[in-house]
């Protein structure tokens, strides 16, 4: 077939198609749909009743609350030798006997108080600077306070409605609209849009 002839096939078929779609709206308001549609979910010769009030339920939001974690913390572990005694006596014997170890006379007694000045000097500094960089490492628990979550939520909605001159009231998980269904004029089933 040519090309012609198939746009002039589609092109009579989209017009039969919107011609029958626009009959079948005019049925539907016909019938009394609701928004220019019939209502799908109701069965023939169903009862409604109007809906007087609709009241959404709130919950509150969650109350504050405290989150805690622990948190590894370092820090310089207490000095015991403020003034690095231990390593200066130390270091001044050490010093003295590797002074002694040198010389003979007076060279000797001179070498040894130089061994001892420089040995308490370099032990005074060693612990210093291991004293400085003793570091010690603890845990420790933190804790913060949250608020709650988010606002309000609806988790219901209060309807009244009113059927036959009595209004009543029930608890539904959604807003129904203009009007309920009715079962035994009595109880709200459903939701009619």
């Amino acid at each position: 077939m040519s090309r012609l002839v198939i746009s002039a096939l589609n092109l009579g078929l989209g017009a039969v198609l919107a011609v029958g779609l626009t009959a079948c709206n005019r049925e539907a308001n016909a019938d009394g749909g609701v928004g220019g549609m019939a209502s799908q979910s109701a069965p023939a010769g169903a009862k409604f009743a109007r809906v007087v009030s609709v009241t959404p339920v709130r919950e509150e939001a969650s109350a504050p609350r405290q989150e805690c974690h622990d948190e590894v913390v370092t820090h310089r572990a207490p000095v015991k030798d403020e003034h690095q005694i231990a390593g200066t006596a130390i270091g001044a014997v050490a010093g003295g006997l590797l002074g002694n170890q040198i010389g003979g006379g007076k060279g000797r007694t001179l070498a040894t108080v130089a061994g001892a000045v420089g040995g308490g000097y370099a032990g005074h500094e060693i612990q210093k600077n291991r004293q400085e960089n003793n570091m010690v490492s603890s845990t420790q628990r933190r804790c913060t306070t949250v608020a709650g979550k988010g606002g309000d939520r609806v988790v219901g909605y209060d309807v009244a409605y009113e059927y036959n001159g009595v209004t009543r009231t029930i608890r539904m998980d959604h807003d129904p609209g203009d009007r309920v269904q009715i079962q035994e004029g009595v109880v709200a089933v459903s939701d009619a849009h």
